[in-house]
């Protein structure tokens, strides 16, 4: 029967942020494209066009697609509004067009409620897409989605129905490589002028279940892998095509005994051909020795200019709230040390708004990794709620007092390009928590700010560790003190206090993450870094270091100690 039919025409939308005109190519498209021809009952009757893979004018992208009889879109934080206005835009303009949602965005919980607010989105689909994808297409003629696993949709009779989960793929190996079945070679070739990021993936699945996260939610179980010999061709491919940069989309790189074999052949690799000329993983946790090793291959050959030691927290009660009690603290501090000693460049992560964690507990897990020698830098997050992780649940909410607000995705030095036919994307931020109130929340993030301006920006380091090494201050209490300083006494540092905590509210009232400034390149600024260009701008400067030291030996006074004024005065 389907020899007699028309060929039905096929586009996949896996929209991406660009980063200095670099685009990622679309991997989870090219997966569903070259799964589908490789599982498909007759693959003659397909016809896939490019994948739509980053943003444009929004009717540009209705153009492209509405030749198509199935769209299926791949979603995520950073593309869910701009799908969701084409799938709107396209079903309106044919209303036979099948629209499919996939992705990480779309909610595990679904119920009618989200499908009769998206009305133009015919199938949602729950977890890894590729077998339900195809069987969809198998079905495609006669619309009968109610066997196939993994979907939830709206029937004829104005039903909701939601059909039981897909089981995760145990064998990897049915899952064609895209790079090597040249998935993208029209797409590049039809690009010749981009600059491609690469998506790479040796191995899927996350045993960890941490509840700020919707990777080991979506999975929880053990970590399926793809073949050794498959990487090691996909790592040429990377290189034949001249990739400079790849990213790795597994969990817990180095959680498997092999992962060091892989990392040596990617590191020899760049070594002979020149390509990749880096490699961005998330490092496995609890796995020490793997862990070292890996990344110091890595580090050694130049694919990773630094290494990400994610803490989150560092306070028990905290980490047993966020389902992470089961990585050990231990592991990473003695990761920092070993790194350190081979000057290896880390840095770490510390969420802020998590449930359970007070002023005081986040202060001190920042004095603690300080005192283990995290002098690099810590990445200060403020905490999103994603829908399909555990703190997605409105109960896990309630429990712990979340308070969120609707904020617009802002990225780091991101430009402030408006696009002339776009969408903006928003994230819900947490903002408060029952353990730190709307106003303690403000003051960790001027904390938090103040650290990193301080100690992390370099412009009050040595101060900060001759005063703690000599002279037994905590490196809290002295960013404190810059916090809670007399205006009075010290109106410059009041200043960038009051700047902290004045920004601290815009987020919370649903204002930007970050400080654009237009005077400035025209990016958005973290407000650490936006103080030190005011201050220098102002010719403040020296204002500032008049100050910091005139509080500095208050401090010290106050702990009597004997450090001598001279090795103040000269840090």
């Amino acid at each position: 029967m389907l020899d007699k039919l028309k060929k039905i025409l096929i586009c996949t939308v896996q929209i991406n942020n660009s980063f200095s005109g670099q685009n990622y190519l679309p991997y989870s498209a090219g997966v569903l494209e070259t799964y589908v021809k490789k599982h498909f009952s007759n693959p003659d009757l397909l016809h896939f066009k490019n994948p739509i893979y980053k943003r444009s004018g929004i009717n540009n992208a209705v153009n492209d697609l509405v030749d198509c009889d199935i769209v299926g879109f791949s979603v995520y934080v950073w593309n869910f509004q701009i799908s969701l206005e084409i799938a709107r835009r396209l079903k309106k303009i044919k209303p036979n067009i099948l629209i499919i949602f996939g992705g990480p965005h779309v909610p595990d919980n679904m119920t009618q409620d989200f499908l009769e607010k998206y009305k133009f989105i015919d199938l949602a689909v729950h977890g890894e897409g590729e077998k339900t994808f195809t069987e969809i297409i198998e079905k495609f003629y006669t619309k009968d989605w109610f066997n196939i696993d993994g979907l939830s949709f709206i029937d004829n009779k104005n039903e909701f129905i939601k059909t039981k989960p897909r089981e995760r793929f145990r064998n990897l190996q049915d899952v064609p490589s895209p790079l090597l079945e040249d998935a993208f070679k029209n797409l590049m070739v039809s690009n010749p002028n981009e600059k491609w990021i690469g998506l790479w993936e040796t191995n899927r699945g996350c045993p960890f279940k941490c509840a700020f996260c919707d990777w080991g939610s979506a999975t929880g179980d053990k970590v399926a892998s793809f073949e050794e010999e498959r990487l090691k061709r996909e790592v040429q491919w990377f290189s034949n095509n001249k990739i400079e940069f790849v990213f790795c989309c597994d969990a817990n790189f180095g959680i498997k005994k092999r992962d060091i074999d892989i990392a040596n052949f990617i590191a020899q690799t760049k070594k002979e051909t020149g390509y990749p000329h880096a490699l961005s993983v998330q490092n496995t946790k609890n796995a020490t020795e793997r862990a070292y090793q890996t990344q110091k291959i890595l580090a050694d050959s130049g694919l990773n200019k630094g290494v990400a030691l994610s803490m989150q927290s560092l306070d028990p009660h905290t980490l047993k709230a966020i389902k992470r009690d089961n990585i050990s603290l231990d592991t990473y501090l003695e990761l920092a040390n070993r790194f350190s000693r081979d000057k290896i460049e880390t840095f770490s992560d510390i969420i802020l708004g998590n449930p359970e964690e007070t002023y005081e507990t986040l202060v001190n897990g920042v004095d603690t990794l300080i005192n283990f020698g995290q002098h690099n830098r810590i990445q200060f997050n403020n905490l999103s709620i994603l829908p399909n992780a555990a703190m997605g649940d409105i109960a896990y909410q309630k429990e712990h007092g979340m308070i969120t607000v609707i904020s617009e995705i802002i990225n780091i030095h991101g430009e402030k390009v408006q696009l002339e036919d776009d969408v903006p994307e928003y994230q819900e931020l947490v903002i408060a928590t029952k353990s730190m109130p709307k106003k303690m929340w403000r003051k960790t993030r001027a904390f938090c700010w103040m650290a990193a301006f301080l100690h992390f920006d370099k412009i009050f380091q040595i101060p900060l560790i001759i005063s703690h090494t000599y002279g037994d201050l905590k490196y809290c209490d002295v960013i404190t003190a810059f916090i809670d300083a007399d205006p009075v006494k010290f109106p410059t540092i009041a200043s960038i206090s009051k700047l902290f905590i004045d920004q601290a509210k815009v987020i919370q009232d649903g204002g930007a993450e970050f400080l654009y400034s237009k005077n400035w390149l025209g990016i958005h600024w973290p407000q650490d870094e936006y103080a030190f260009i005011l201050l220098t701008h102002e010719n403040k400067l020296g204002d500032f270091y008049n100050e910091a030291k005139s509080l500095l030996y208050e401090l010290l006074a106050i702990k009597d100690s004997k450090v001598p004024k001279d090795l103040i005065d000269e840090s």
